[in-house]
């Protein structure tokens, strides 16, 4: 049996609304039904979605209209504020007394916050709702990113990350699970491929967002970097309003689809294929599918946030204007979202998910030795460029493989516990980065460490196919 094996869980109603719905007219009903889990396919490409009426067309196309903008804008300045202090360090390093290893070391103290209370914040998410859920997580992050200005010194700036990190915690698994709970196996892929896009997008634009807002050095007596997070952190806030108001937890609530179109939703979802319940919470977290592709996550998670948060400091290093540095960390990230539609996009048409996600791994990896290898500025960046192109187009593959077998509440379980383990990259990255940095005066080891990590990844992507295939 190929990639898409099921794991279900069943769970009364409560936020997600894959069930078989007497009358979606009547949200208040929906509480009485028991949920679906998940759909489940016995190939790897996309199931055939019924779509026999114009009712169930425009419902969908109400409904990407609706959510998933305004989940990528907020996702987009999720990644922003986690990544803008590479940017911040040009010159808050100087001012509050950093070394590369402790900028490194509290620039993963974000992730082991985040992945502490990933679970619990889930788990919160599922009983009161991804809609008010998301909106908290937004503000509160955008309040803590902004008073990141006011750091003085080591202790304050690894406060503020491990509390930025917190504040974070449930967002992406977060935003999944309330598109995973809209989208039926048919749109699924793409419409997560689509969420996850706009890491590449936040990273294209982050740059010279960044830059400008260090150009506000000396405005009220505050450093640019100190303009830089409360730029960044203050419109974060303000989209967690927008989301209470635009979103909506399941089709049955939304007050913007006719009686008609929610009905078309409910069946469209309903009429998938379910096996292999599984009744926990914790019960998705045991299932080795999801085990195995926390580990995927994890590898290619370190190279991403390692280059990611590293890459300004690296251009620093060619003596590079901070403008000059803003301007071209956005380049590699611009050629990634342009190969990440069109990578995702091919999966989409073609399957073979596994095969792809190992063959955007090894991109990443032979990527990163190519600008260890060269000692021209010109391949170096180019490299940089294609080990970019090949995480990010990885990101978008691999987050179209969890729901196809996880939803309800194994999917708040199995996807917290896969972006958890994939978050403690996001801590090791960076760490081992600025660690290598200032024994070896150089950033190649460090290239080098997350270009073996990603192509780990790809061994145990390969390990996953095979296995799969022989279940």
């Amino acid at each position: 049996m190929s990639d898409s094996l099921v794991v279900q869980t069943a769970k009364p109603a409560a936020r997600c609304p894959r069930a078989n719905v007497h009358k979606a007219e009547a949200p208040k009903r929906a509480a009485n039904v028991q949920e679906n889990t998940v759909s489940a396919t016995t190939t790897d490409n996309l199931t055939a979605l019924p779509v026999d009426d114009a009712v169930t067309r425009r419902a969908f196309r109400k409904a990407i209209v609706r959510l998933v903008p305004i989940l990528m804008v907020a996702f987009i300045l999720n990644y922003i504020d986690r990544t803008n202090v590479g940017f911040a360090a040009i010159s808050m390093n100087h001012d509050i007394g950093l070394t590369n290893t402790q900028f490194g070391w509290g620039a993963g103290l974000l992730f082991i916050g985040y992945s502490g209370f990933e679970l619990p914040s889930c788990r919160i998410m599922y009983i009161v709702g991804a809609r008010r859920w998301l909106t908290r997580i937004m503000i509160t992050w955008g309040i803590v990113s902004a008073l990141t200005a006011l750091v003085a010194g080591p202790q304050s700036y690894y406060g503020m990350r491990f509390l930025l990190g917190v504040a974070e915690a449930g967002f992406t698994p977060g935003g999944m699970f309330l598109l995973a709970c809209w989208f039926p196996a048919y749109y699924r892929s793409r419409i997560l491929s689509w969420f996850q896009m706009s890491v590449v997008l936040a990273s294209t634009v982050s740059g010279p967002l960044s830059v400008a807002a260090l150009q506000l050095n000396g405005l009220l007596g505050l450093a640019g970097w100190q303009w830089l997070f409360i730029a960044e952190g203050v419109p974060a806030a303000a989209v967690g309003f927008a989301l209470l108001y635009l979103l909506s937890d399941r089709p049955e609530e939304a007050s913007w689809l006719t009686p008609a179109e929610r009905t078309a939703i409910v069946q469209a979802l309903a009429s998938e294929k379910r096996i292999r319940p599984v009744h926990s919470f914790w019960a998705s977290m045991r299932d080795w599918r999801v085990l195995m592709l926390a580990g995927i996550q994890f590898g290619f998670t370190i190279g991403s946030y390692g280059v990611a948060i590293f890459l300004p400091l690296i251009l620093k290093g060619h003596d590079l204007s901070a403008t000059a540095i803003g301007w071209l960390a956005g380049i590699p990230y611009l050629f990634a979202c342009v190969a990440m539609a069109l990578w995702s996009g091919h999966v989409d048409r073609t399957g073979n998910r596994t095969g792809n996600l190992i063959l955007t791994c090894l991109v990443g990896a032979v990527g990163l030795v190519t600008a260890v290898l060269s000692s021209s500025f010109v391949i170096s960046f180019i490299g940089v460029c294609v080990a970019t192109i090949g995480i990010a187009a990885a990101r978008g593959i691999f987050w179209s493989i969890p729901p196809r077998f996880l939803a309800g509440l194994g999917s708040a379980g199995g996807l917290a516990f896969i972006n958890t383990i994939g978050a403690l990259g996001g801590f090791f990255g960076p760490a081992v980065m600025g660690w290598l940095k200032d024994v070896t005066g150089s950033f190649n080891a460090g290239l080098l460490i997350m270009a073996g990590l990603i192509a780990l990844s790809a061994v145990l992507t390969l390990l996953l196919r095979i296995t799969l295939k022989q279940e």
